[in-house]
């Protein structure tokens, strides 16, 4: 069989490819060193298989950038099938993982299905030998996604892949947290204590998933938008209630205590969803990094109008070669199982940036055997009090 290979160029490059088309179909000879294993019957398929994918040409090319990168690929991979298919390691390293490569793979997979339709029962054994043969290149030659997504991270639009990721997150996990909420109030029927602590868990952890999503786009939008851009009224207490509220499940599941102090004075004007996230950040890692005593939200009044706020607990605290890098998003651990505030990095980041927002620094203080303090004091004029400048 001779195939007919219609290329543009010289006459020159037209008959060089011809001559290692015939050199790449000459080698499949089933009495060669390579086709022994195999029956006549099934090594003639496969060979006529390559043939025909040869003379295919046209088709192939548009995935090359030329004559000579498409007879490389095919007889790369050509020497790759004759190994496997009978039974030896193949190196595949030397077959480059593209497009190319798969479009010739896949041509000659569909001409020898093609060509053994009318193979007796007898050859079934050698022609799945032959198909798995064939799969086990097609796996290697799959695309490195990894390094795809690597690539599409490091693009142009690599933040918006994030974002799209973190929103796709968020968007079951509110229901998550909504059904949780409305199977712990009893709403769908009555439940048992222990049936409510469970709900309670997964509020916490489906809270927390949703936090981390949050995160993400707030730090591509900035890390710095305050949801309510005037200052409002509001409770400090209940703040610090909700926040406790939400973190009582996993304080339980460890055996810890949440301890608040509220001011003297409670209703101010602020920053409430803000600060509220603040807190909530910044409990949740302290009840993480805590094996034993206790978490405190405290407040404590400095003037008529300024409180500061602080989360301490009673963990381990932070070595000092993670102090440098504390509020760094995506930052790396020294060695693994080293202290950080969260996987990512993200959440301490975000609590700096809304705390400047709000027109305070974030501060912290730590040592061995007494555990991590982080605190900011924010002016909040008491509600109903006038404001000036």
């Amino acid at each position: 069989m001779t195939p007919e290979i219609a290329l543009t160029g010289s006459t020159g490059e037209r008959r060089r490819v011809m001559q290692e088309a015939s050199g790449s179909a000459r080698a499949w000879d089933p009495n060669g060193p390579s086709g022994g294993s195999l029956a006549p019957a099934i090594w003639d398929a496969l060979r006529e298989a390559v043939l025909w994918a040869e003379a295919e040409w046209e088709r192939v090319l548009q995935h090359a950038s030329g004559v000579e990168e498409a007879t490389a690929h095919l007889a790369q991979l050509c020497t790759a099938i004759r190994q496997e298919a009978s039974g030896q390691p193949a190196d595949t390293t030397s077959v480059p993982r593209n497009a190319l490569s798969r479009r010739w793979l896949s041509l000659i997979r569909t001409a020898f299905l093609e060509r053994v339709a009318a193979l007796s029962a007898s050859d079934s054994t050698q022609l799945l030998q032959v198909l798995n043969a064939i799969e086990r290149i097609a796996q290697h030659l799959e695309a490195d996604w990894s390094q795809h997504f690597t690539d599409r991270l490091s693009g142009p639009d690599g933040l918006e892949l994030v974002v799209e990721v973190a929103h796709d997150l968020r968007s079951p996990l509110t229901s998550i947290l909504f059904l949780a909420e409305t199977l712990q109030r009893g709403r769908s029927g009555a439940v048992n204590a222990v049936q409510e602590r469970q709900l309670g868990l997964i509020y916490s952890a489906a809270f927390g998933l949703s936090s981390v999503a949050s995160d993400v786009i707030e730090l591509a939008r900035g890390g710095d938008r305050l949801v309510d851009l005037d200052p409002i009224p509001f409770s400090v207490t209940d703040i610090l209630e909700s926040v406790r509220d939400i973190v009582q499940p996993i304080a339980e599941e460890k055996n810890l205590v949440v301890r608040l102090t509220s001011p003297a004075v409670d209703f101010r004007i602020g920053h409430p969803v803000a600060l509220s996230r603040v807190l909530l950040n910044l409990t949740t890692n302290a009840l993480k990094f805590t094996g034993e005593g206790f978490v405190e939200l405290t407040t404590v009044q400095h003037t008529d109008r300024s409180i500061e706020f602080s989360v301490r607990d009673t963990g381990r605290g932070i070595p000092p070669q993670s102090m440098a890098t504390l509020f760094e998003p995506f930052r790396r651990r020294h060695k693994p199982g080293e202290y950080a505030f969260s996987g990512s990095g993200l959440g301490l980041s975000i609590c700096r940036k809304l705390v400047e927002a709000m027109g305070a620094a974030l501060q912290v203080e730590t040592a061995p055997g007494y555990g991590t303090r982080f605190y900011f004091v924010l002016d909040l004029p008491v509600a109903g009090e006038p404001q000036f400048g």
